[in-house]
């Protein structure tokens, strides 16, 4: 794909891989042991300007879908924690504001979070209410200039600390409308309880939200656009940077496994002049190789104004994550016991990509988008 790359994104992609190779990758194994999020990170994660970084104006970098998505693959490259962090802040927050909010909310919100002085997280998962979102049972009701919020979100990246929450709710009043609203931590009924015990990125801090009459002024709705088909024009963004960022993950396993079968020697010869061996290497870097093409030509069509599908962002989503799942799985078998062990990355890795599989519209879910792109029948 390096071929087929600017300088400028070339560039970019190689200063991210530098500060994963020399800020990240040192810790990474113990943070996912610690289940602990590097927050120190934050400011140097700003410098870079990836924070909202395809955003334009307020303070964010401005960059292109492919410049992005390379960012997010090579932050993914060290852990998909890190990449979800990015993702959520940018592509779900910071982008919810910059598509639906009003001018006074981007000039307030914006240049804090692309410096990485106010972090923000996406609440519309909830407890009963996953791949089908417009079942949720937030509501909000208008009261005076004001409106107050009660129901729970489930599930949410960044929740523990961020500053503010774009909350999805229905109003009380118009139950068939679902609006954005900014609710900002220090908000009376608003609370953050993270989630212990995962077993899956565990290096990304995940929690709930949960609202209790939680009073919110006027001037924080996300008044642009109302519907379940905002937050799923921002979810259709999220996805496609993980298109992109799931072959990091991929490439990390892929080379850790050539690296380690060059070097293992059994039966007075290494494991990468055996037959078996090379058929799995080979399977891995011919399935990342489409990927990769897959997700730069969607990001080309995305350069286009309006060229980009909601349909190819499934398909790409879908496509890669499988993909970086199965490498993941081959590089452990690959390394033996040792792929079990922190010191390399392929089962830290393959835990995480579990739950990419299954965020921001299940496998399952892209499947039944294609199908009835392809075939005209809802089979939801």
């Amino acid at each position: 794909m390096g071929t087929q790359l600017s300088e400028d994104e070339r560039l970019i992609q190689h200063s991210v891989r530098r500060f994963v190779e020399e800020r990240y990758l040192p810790r990474a194994g113990q943070l996912f042991a610690d289940e602990a999020f590097p927050r120190d990170l934050i400011p140097e994660l700003a410098a870079l300007g990836v924070l909202g970084a395809s955003i334009q104006s307020y303070g964010c970098a401005g960059m292109t879908p492919v410049q992005y998505g390379l960012v997010l693959q090579e932050l993914e490259y060290g852990d998909s924690g890190l990449r979800s962090f990015v993702s959520v802040q940018g592509s779900l927050a910071m982008y919810a504001i910059s598509a639906f909010g009003d001018a006074a909310q981007k000039e307030r919100f914006l240049p804090l979070m692309a410096r990485g002085e106010s972090i923000g997280c996406f609440g519309l998962t909830e407890p009963d209410s996953g791949s089908d979102p417009g079942s949720m049972k937030t509501y909000a009701r208008r009261d005076g200039s004001d409106y107050v919020l009660s129901g729970t979100k489930m599930w949410i990246t960044n929740a523990p600390f961020a500053d503010v929450a774009v909350v999805w709710a229905k109003l009380d009043d118009q139950p068939d409308s679902i609006s954005g609203f900014l609710v900002e931590r220090g908000m009376k009924g608003f609370e953050t309880p993270r989630i212990h015990g995962k077993m899956s990125l565990r290096a990304s801090e995940t929690g709930e939200i949960v609202l209790d009459e939680c009073r919110v002024p006027k001037e924080n709705l996300l008044a642009g656009k109302r519907g379940l088909g905002a937050p799923l024009r921002c979810l259709s963004e999220a996805r496609f940077g993980i298109a992109w960022g799931a072959l990091g993950a991929a490439k990390a396993c892929f080379e850790s496994a050539l690296s380690y079968t060059g070097e293992r020697r059994q039966f007075g010869v290494p494991l990468s002049s055996k037959q078996l061996i090379q058929a799995e290497l080979v399977q891995m870097a011919s399935e990342i190789v489409k990927g990769d093409l897959l997700a730069l030509h969607f990001g080309r069509l995305k350069e286009q104004q309006g060229k980009l599908l909601p349909e190819q962002v499934s398909l790409c989503k879908r496509n890669n994550v499988a993909v970086a799942l199965d490498c993941a799985r081959r590089a452990r078998a690959l390394l033996g016991a040792n792929g079990i062990l922190l010191e390399y990355p392929a089962i830290r890795h393959l835990l995480n990509l579990e739950s990419v599989y299954t965020y921001e519209g299940t496998h399952e879910i892209h499947t039944l988008v294609l199908g009835k792109a392809l075939t005209g029948h809802n089979a939801f």
